[in-house]
């Protein structure tokens, strides 16, 4: 019987598989696969969410004026140059949809996020996924793969899930190759938890040109990803682009004040970077030790290499074993690795001990 059909490219999409949250038979859950903020919601949003309960009925600000305040506010940004969007993955998948399309390229890096390739392939570009040197973006590999029809290059920055990162000067130095008429996005999901002096999570390109955009996340260090919100900061037309093209109420009411007080809250920010730096470290340095690949990170995550997809599949059930889920990597063309977040001090053992006695051969539940 004739049914109607899609595009063709868009039987070509796996669909996106969020990181597990539930064990069968297993009552404490521990989940370490969605790159979550280790400290959970910070006081100040959750307030200011349950308050904007009696408000329910009312439409928000479509503005969200407000919002692009508070961030211009606490990021020395221009409010009118900030868009504010249903998590960074709205604002990614409308910047895609706008300037790419049917008979044009998007470049991106070959274990970057992962809906940049989806998204790309919804809108119809051919997606170029450039290999990487030592799991991080190669800049002259990527400029060597832009074409006449390339329209869009995605860099995340740090990157998502290998954690690697690359210094403004080689960011700069790959905006620099590019033709003017093609747009540069830095996805800097990860920004506040990097402490590299070298680091720029793209303002300074953003200010210098109108082809660079900067996208950003309150599902990370501020502990919102529950109620999907994001921004982006973006030169003027750009800006009117997305505001041409986005939802007129994409940012619902209790989200836009849970993340107003998120950037209020006193301390928040410098807590959770400074236990997220002590741990991934102390958890990289225990891992290695056990003789387990852990390549180097600027994320709230570590990428643990075991060698082969088997090892990995065992590791991973050895984890499960004992209530704690993290993230395989096969979606990444990584199976022999585990994305692995940095939860508390107590999640972290917790990982270091069980991988200690996969490693010794202990049983998966002991």
């Amino acid at each position: 019987m004739p049914m109607p059909q899609p595009r063709p490219t868009i039987l070509s999409i796996e669909p996106y598989v969020g990181g597990e949250s539930k064990i069968p038979g297993v009552n404490r859950i521990v989940k370490l696969s969605s790159n979550e903020g280790a400290f959970g919601v910070p006081p100040g949003a959750q307030a200011a969410y349950k308050a904007a309960a009696g408000e329910l009925h009312r439409y928000p600000d479509g503005h969200a004026t407000a919002l692009r305040e508070a961030i211009g506010a606490r990021f020395g940004l221009d409010p009118a140059r900030i868009v504010c969007g249903n998590g960074s993955d709205e604002l990614i998948a409308h910047l895609i949809l706008a300037y790419g399309g049917e008979g044009t390229e998007l470049v991106m890096s070959a274990h970057g996020f992962v809906m940049y390739d989806i998204t790309g392939r919804y809108a119809g570009c051919r997606v170029i996924k450039v290999p990487e040197r030592n799991l991080t973006a190669d800049v002259d590999a990527m400029l060597a793969a832009v074409g006449p029809r390339t329209r869009l290059v995605f860099l995340a920055n740090p990157n998502n899930p290998t954690g690697s990162m690359l210094p403004a000067a080689e960011v700069a130095r790959l905006r620099a190759g590019l033709p003017e008429d093609v747009l540069l996005v830095i996805d800097a999901a990860y920004a506040e938890y990097v402490t590299r002096p070298d680091y720029d999570p793209g303002v300074a390109l953003v200010d210098a040109g109108t082809n660079t955009v900067m996208t950003r996340t309150f599902s990370k260090v501020f502990g919102l990803g529950g109620v999907r919100l994001g921004w982006c900061y973006a030169p003027a037309p750009v800006v009117d682009i997305l505001n041409r093209v986005r939802g007129p109420f994409n940012v619902n009411a209790p989200a836009m004040a849970a993340g107003i007080a998120a950037l209020a809250e006193p301390g928040w920010v410098e807590k959770s970077v400074a236990h997220n730096s002590e741990w991934r470290e102390t958890l990289s340095g225990a891992l290695r030790g056990l003789g387990i690949t852990v390549h180097p990170s600027e994320g709230n995550f570590i990428l643990a290499d075991f060698g082969t997809a088997e090892r990995a599949s065992a590791a991973d059930a050895a984890l499960k074993a004992r209530g704690l889920i993290v993230r395989a990597m096969g979606a990444y063309s990584l199976p022999q690795a585990l994305r692995i977040t940095i939860g508390t001090a107590e999640e972290c053992r917790m990982v270091q001990e069980a991988l200690a006695g996969f490693v010794q051969g202990a049983p998966a539940g002991g």
